[in-house]
């Protein structure tokens, strides 16, 4: 597969079916109120289909309209699946602060806020994958879920993804923040992942301030004998690349 997304890649189509992007709220005990994600369901859905899902996550100034303020992964997607590029799939916008005012208000980098990102891994396994699971026609075993994100959902994807091999067996990080794990303790046994994960990726922009976190994972994976992709693209920690790697991720998924 080419890395390079070709032009117009994420600009509208006309006349070409369209998916559906919608909010919803979900009750979350994690938290102790209700919550709320976007959730895209592919052009043609049908309830009488079941399709894998992609939790896809924001960064630390970002909530669940994120991506789709400044992504726009309804039309990247909706292009993909003209181009007959794309399996079918269900992808979910969650709000990766999971506490109880969740908005990007504030000092995003209070402590608080910081805690509630690492939270959230109990928030989505313990409430929207299920809640996702009984409100669509979803195929709700580990090989037909993935786990995305970008900067601090990036993170977030690495943590929960590989600490959660049971649920996810695809992982995708974008430009991965501070926050994630090190690669110690994300892979702590090396021959497990490599037996369990589908698909692996990680990328980010040449350009980027936090290149070195990225490049100390797949440095390590390297070492370790783990197989993934690796992709260091041009730009900086900015939606240029992320749009690109929603992309080329997404293309890969479920195959």
């Amino acid at each position: 597969m080419n890395f390079v997304a070709p032009a117009g890649f994420d600009q509208y189509r006309e006349n070409i079916p369209r998916g559906v992007i919608k909010t919803v709220e979900y009750n979350s005990t994690t938290v102790g109120n209700t919550r709320k994600a976007m959730v895209y369901t592919p052009p043609e859905f049908s309830t009488e289909e079941v399709y894998p899902v992609l939790y896809l996550l924001h960064g630390i100034g970002g909530d669940e309209t994120e991506w789709y303020n400044h992504g726009a992964p309804q039309i990247i997607l909706d292009n993909l699946y003209a181009d007959n590029l794309l399996v079918p799939m269900i992808v979910v916008l969650p709000n990766g602060r999971a506490m109880p005012n969740d908005r990007a208000e504030g000092d995003i980098f209070d402590s608080e806020k910081i805690k509630a990102f690492e939270r959230f891994e109990l928030d989505l396994i313990h409430d929207l994958v299920p809640y996702i699971d009984s409100h669509y026609p979803t195929n709700s075993n580990r090989d037909n879920r993935a786990i995305a994100g970008l900067s601090m959902g990036g993170g977030q994807s690495l943590n929960i993804g590989l600490s959660n091999l049971d649920f996810f067996a695809w992982v995708g990080a974008f430009s991965a923040a501070p926050n994630t794990k090190t690669p110690e303790q994300l892979v702590p046994d090396p021959a497990e992942v490599s037996s369990l994960l589908m698909l692996l990726w990680l990328s980010c922009g040449d350009q980027d301030n936090l290149l070195h976190i990225s490049l100390g994972v797949h440095q390590y994976l390297q070492q370790q004998g783990v197989a993934h992709i690796w992709y260091e693209e041009s730009g900086g920690h900015d939606w240029p690349v992320w749009r690109n790697d929603l992309y080329l991720f997404s293309q890969r998924l479920f195959k």
